[in-house]
């Protein structure tokens, strides 16, 4: 089995600890994730974030409806959080984030998606892999990346003139 490696960084306005509980709410990945891949939470409010969690997801991609399960893995509020793929469309899925005060910008969040992955099929999987699912991946983490600085711009901006 050939394991991928996709790496993200992105530099966020607040704190870790104010950064991090977007990312913590599961519900919040409906509105970052591309329309096209239909994607759901199916797993029932209120969903409790913590090592063990379990949390199924439903989407479609290229046509083809997917069921999706992860278990929280590792959960440090404010630091990172790890969910790796229980059942669903990947060999592997084990996706690390990570949030910290960025040295350069007081105030500001360095958050870093490291995500491993592999794929089913051996040889096959591995077409698919350069065809299409890296592809997908980078359409899929550009896209999150636009959605969430505007997802945090617009909190932010929205307790800037909100009292106390």
């Amino acid at each position: 089995m050939t394991v991928h490696l996709l790496t993200r960084e992105q530099t966020l306005p607040g704190s870790p600890d104010t950064v991090f509980p977007f990312f913590g709410a599961a519900r919040n990945l409906e509105a970052i994730t591309p329309a096209w891949l239909g994607f759901r939470v199916l797993t029932p409010e209120p969903i409790e974030m913590g090592a063990g969690t379990l949390i199924d997801y439903r989407l479609r991609l290229h046509g083809i409806p997917l069921r999706w399960r992860t278990r929280i893995e590792t959960w440090e509020p404010g630091r990172r959080f790890v969910d790796a793929q229980v059942s669903g469309p990947y060999a592997l899925w084990h996706h690390t984030h990570e949030f910290a005060e960025d040295p350069a910008r007081p105030g500001w969040t360095t958050m870093r998606d490291t995500v491993r992955y592999a794929l089913p099929l051996g040889p096959l999987g591995e077409l698919a892999h350069r065809l299409l699912v890296r592809r997908d991946l980078d359409r899929i983490f550009d896209h999150r990346a636009t959605a969430v600085a505007a997802q945090l711009s617009r909190a932010s901006s929205s307790s800037l003139g909100s009292p106390g």
